[in-house]
């Protein structure tokens, strides 16, 4: 099956990093993927017992996928980093399903090479010619997502996408409050704040602990996160002038006031979560623009995470 390259209206004409384009690109992307899982039935299904796994960005997206998939009643759902996976194979799960946008991931690949033939194998693939595809017993191929910055977001926010839809999550409203959040303008305050600290609850802690790696990844700077109802226990002491706490999904009673008066920027803009994931791609960009860092070749990072056998060991 094939599938078309989606990119926004007019993302042609944008110039610049092929992150700027890809960040531009999701909500089109996101309508493909909410159709492909609309009209697949690849998936563990109701009353399974399911491991999901993925190193990185992938990892914070089986987080919240498996809370989601909880919430929604459809079985037991744990998330692993692909690394901390061996325990899969006693816990007594139906199936694992494996997100990687290369397919190439060491840690996944031994992980799945481990399990193969033990119990059903479920891959979410950007790179379908990658060797995750030949070790999985089902592909969810999201090749029109994937993409050439190593820092990525469309590609993350797709599987995500196509994960969320598949429990039942209406994501319509995200479409439209993901329009608008990438017509914003990006206030000064965001773009010259010393630190993030992102929050969540529910399946958005995941989108959180991702909103922090893509900051740290593209702009080198210092962020955090944490389940909101923690960020009290501790965390809260490092809010400060110039600093930004920024709170995904529902808003927390008391917690507005409680940063207030810590002189931090606390944000909590009322709009779909996805949609605040994708305007934090933009902040990242521009806050990355404006210290003359590109974030397509972050420094230290590639676009998959391949080691050298002998620093591995099996799974």
């Amino acid at each position: 099956m094939s599938h078309p390259t989606a990119e926004a209206p007019g993302a042609t004409a944008l110039t610049g990093t092929h992150m700027d384009r890809e960040l531009h690109s999701q909500p089109a992307v996101w309508r493909q993927a909410i159709d492909q899982a609309r009209a697949e039935d690849l998936l563990p299904k109701d009353g399974e017992r399911v491991a999901v796994v993925g190193c990185g960005t992938s990892w914070f997206m089986a987080q919240s996928y498996a809370a989601a998939r909880e919430a929604a009643g459809q079985g037991l759902t744990d998330a692993f980093a692909a690394s901390e996976a061996a325990v899969v194979a006693g816990r007594g799960y139906d199936a694992v399903v494996a997100i990687s946008r290369s397919g190439t991931t060491t840690e996944v690949l031994e992980l799945m090479r481990s399990l193969k033939g033990s119990l059903r194998m479920i891959a979410v693939i950007g790179d379908v010619e990658s060797p995750a595809v030949g070790l999985a017993d089902d592909v969810v191929a999201l090749p029109y997502a994937d993409e050439q910055s190593v820092v990525q977001t469309r590609f993350a926010t797709a599987a995500l996408v196509y994960l969320l839809t598949s429990v039942g999550v209406d994501l319509e409203p995200a479409l439209a409050d993901a329009e608008a959040a990438l017509a914003d303008e990006i206030s000064p305050g965001l773009l010259d704040a010393e630190q993030f600290t992102f929050l969540g609850t529910t399946w958005t802690v995941g989108l959180a602990h991702e909103a922090g790696l893509k900051m740290r990844e593209g702009v080198q700077g210092w962020t955090e996160s944490y389940p909101a109802m923690e960020y009290r226990h501790g965390p809260i002491s490092i809010a400060a002038p110039g600093r930004v706490v920024w709170l995904f999904g529902e808003d927390i009673p008391g917690l507005a006031d409680d940063v207030a008066p810590t002189g931090a920027e606390y944000v909590h803009t009322g709009r779909h979560p996805l949609a605040d994931l994708a305007l934090i791609h933009k902040i990242t960009l521009e806050r990355a623009r404006a210290r003359g860092l590109d974030p397509d070749v972050p420094r230290n990072l590639t676009r998959s995470v391949i080691l050298d056998p002998a620093t591995t060991h099996d799974s």
